[in-house]
């Protein structure tokens, strides 16, 4: 079950991750099948980052187109609703997730559908748009293979990138088998592992729901301010029959994916294949501005998402986590995620990026562990293709986390006590002359074993006594 918490989705029957964590790492099939994958894909990352000389050169780029959208982000957002609705699109802003759900229901009810194909999109996810629909009697078919596996199984993504990481080819053939006759064409008999038949059995049994569905929805990896162009990137061309096939297509993106130019591209469809799948480049690059007479869907709706980023722009340390590109590098070398996977995260967006995006997106107050879920080894940040100080917006979201939770009664009485005492010069200096001689009584072997109000932190290390005399004494005298 999941809940809108008015700026985002986190689901609600996940223990905090501490506790999750815990299971997860009993989990030896579990751990098997992230460190085979994790293993896999950051290895041929590194191989194609290499290949170039002027990779940091692009990462440089990447965060300076980044950091300059966030700083004009109102301009280049009207920019792109001018630039689709010129080009013959419509655009909606959304403020949160029920707001954007409705939006969607709308238009597709008023395009007659009832059932709707999708292509692979987090912010979908991010605001539970399938329960949404559901719940208008509207079924939406995930069309990205590993998407179709986590629906299949009645799972939730574990990924940024493969969804269905966490399972391996015995148990996707098993849930094929189990139940794709549920949602349509049924899986075929005999059906094997392997991967180019389970490959198979995904493209037989999605044809039929591209060649009948009159709606499609999509995210959007980058939206184009100057021409009103959408793009988004795939490996499988199940996007590509999405976004060309049906009579409408409604794409709902965060509005941070906008950049200025369309030449601002050029650095992104370098840095994103190579950070994400280890390729030189996407297999699948679909690029639209608006509509156009006789090609590809005849109605173009645009949904414009907020749900939290603008919250998250107004912190001048947190922002940095808007400039995530979707990519999964952090995932990848994160020795926590590795032994965890995404299910112990809570949220759609798993791993280290989700540790700093959805406490700001939900409120530390919905995801209070998150923040905690990492080593602070700095792997991710030497990872990430648009350099985002992940560690540092850890360490400043352990500090909104505390600030939220404040100090417990005692604790928060004794730090104004403190305050007072360490203020007051005269009543500082009566008290360290008191706790000279009160300590001195109290000190075995010129140290303190216990204190009878603070039993839980001198049971476990002692205190030297006070010296005496005190510094403040000795100073006096010297004068």
């Amino acid at each position: 079950m999941t809940i809108p918490t008015g700026r985002g989705v986190v689901w609600l029957d996940t223990p905090p991750f501490p506790e999750a964590a815990r299971r997860a790492l009993a989990d030896d099939q579990l751990r098997a099948n992230l460190r085979q994958a994790t293993t896999t894909i950051r290895d041929k990352r590194l191989r194609v980052t290499g290949e170039l000389s002027d990779w940091e050169q692009l990462r440089a780029a990447g965060a300076a187109i980044k950091a300059d959208v966030g700083r004009h982000l109102d301009r280049y957002l009207v920019q792109l609703e001018e630039s689709v609705t010129r080009a013959g699109g419509i655009v909606h802003w959304a403020r949160d997730a029920d707001e954007a759900t409705g939006i969607a229901g709308d238009l597709i009810e008023a395009a007659g559908a009832r059932e709707v194909v999708k292509v692979k999109s987090m912010v979908t996810q991010e605001i539970d748009l399938n329960t949404a629909l559901a719940a208008r009697g509207i079924a939406a078919y995930e069309t990205d293979l590993a998407e179709l596996i986590v629906q299949l199984g009645d799972d939730r993504p574990s990924h940024i990138l493969v969804p269905a990481i966490h399972r391996n080819r015995t148990e996707i053939r098993d849930i094929f088998t189990a139940n794709m006759a549920r949602n349509g064409r049924p899986a075929p008999d005999g059906l094997t592992d392997e991967p180019a038949a389970l490959a198979e059995a995904a493209r037989l049994h999605l044809r039929e729901k591209f060649l009948t569905a009159g709606v499609a929805i999509s995210g959007a990896n980058f939206a184009i301010a100057d021409t009103g162009t959408i793009v988004v990137v795939e490996s499988e061309g199940n996007g590509r029959m999405c976004l060309t096939l049906p009579d409408s297509l409604i794409t709902i993106m965060g509005i941070e994916k906008v950049l200025p130019t369309f030449a601002d591209l050029e650095v992104f469809l370098q840095l994103l294949p190579r950070s994400s799948t280890g390729e030189r480049m996407n297999p699948y690059t679909s690029l639209w501005t608006g509509v156009t007479p006789g090609d590809g869907p005849q109605n173009f709706h645009l949904i414009l998402l907020d749900n939290g980023r603008t919250a998250t722009l107004a912190d001048p340390v947190g922002r940095q986590a808007l400039a995530c590109i979707r990519c999964s590098a952090c995932l990848n070398v994160c020795p926590v995620y590795e032994r965890t996977g995404g299910h112990a995260y809570g949220s759609v967006y798993p791993g280290p990026i989700g540790a700093v995006l959805t406490p700001q997106l939900v409120g530390v107050e919905h995801a209070a562990t998150l923040p905690f879920a990492s080593t602070l080894c700095g792997a991710c940040y030497d990872a990430c293709p648009v350099k985002i100080n992940i560690p540092e917006v850890l360490t400043h979201l352990r500090a909104k986390v505390v600030e939220h939770k404040r100090l417990p009664t005692f604790e928060a009485g004794a730090m104004a006590a403190a305050a007072a005492l360490f203020s007051a010069p005269r009543l500082l200096g009566l008290a360290e002359w008191l706790a000279a001689r009160g300590g001195r009584l109290v000190a075995r072997g010129g140290r303190i074993r216990s204190l009878p109000f603070a039993r839980a932190w001198t049971g476990s290390r002692d205190l030297p006594a006070p010296a005496l005399p005190s510094f403040r004494s000795w100073w006096r005298r010297q004068q």
